[in-house]
């Protein structure tokens, strides 16, 4: 019985380190710059962190699982774009995040927006792929539909 406890543990960790492999970027210029060097879209994640119930509970489902850090590493580059209520976001952030939430005429928490960037005349540009939101099932259910829009690049 203890042979099986302590593997359960020795997975449950791996999973938890490999979850926090990732990295969201906040700036999206540079990670513009990163998904252009690395021929990766860019996933803009709109969310409201510490109010938005649908955008924790996609969180947990599926961004936080071992499934979703897989196919994140080998696809796209993560930017969270985040509009939080009880905590303050420094200035210039702040005023990113609702230029592009203009931009991309966001309606509603959370949003995911799939784009390839490119530099014009300078300038950042977003080719729009596709968007979604919350999808129920966890990483089985919101994967292939992240799939489908990637296959529009």
């Amino acid at each position: 019985m203890k042979k099986i406890v302590l593997t359960l543990l020795l997975v449950l960790g791996s999973m938890t380190i490999e979850a926090q492999e990732l990295t969201w970027h906040t700036d999206v210029n540079k990670a513009s710059e990163l998904a252009i060097k690395n021929k990766k879209p860019l996933m803009l994640f709109f969310t409201g962190s510490d109010w938005c119930g649908w955008c924790i509970r996609l969180q947990t489902e599926v961004f936080k699982t071992p499934a979703f850090v897989k196919w994140a590493s080998e696809n796209v580059t993560l930017v969270e774009l985040d509009f939080p209520r009880r905590k303050q976001l420094a200035p210039e952030l702040a005023q990113q995040n609702r230029n592009l939430e203009q931009m991309f005429a966001i309606r509603g928490y959370p949003t995911v927006w799939f784009v390839t960037p490119a530099l014009v005349d300078g300038k950042i540009s977003f080719n729009r792929l596709g968007s979604t939101g919350y999808v129920a099932g966890g990483p089985d259910s919101w994967l292939p539909g992240a799939n489908q829009i990637l296959s529009n690049k």
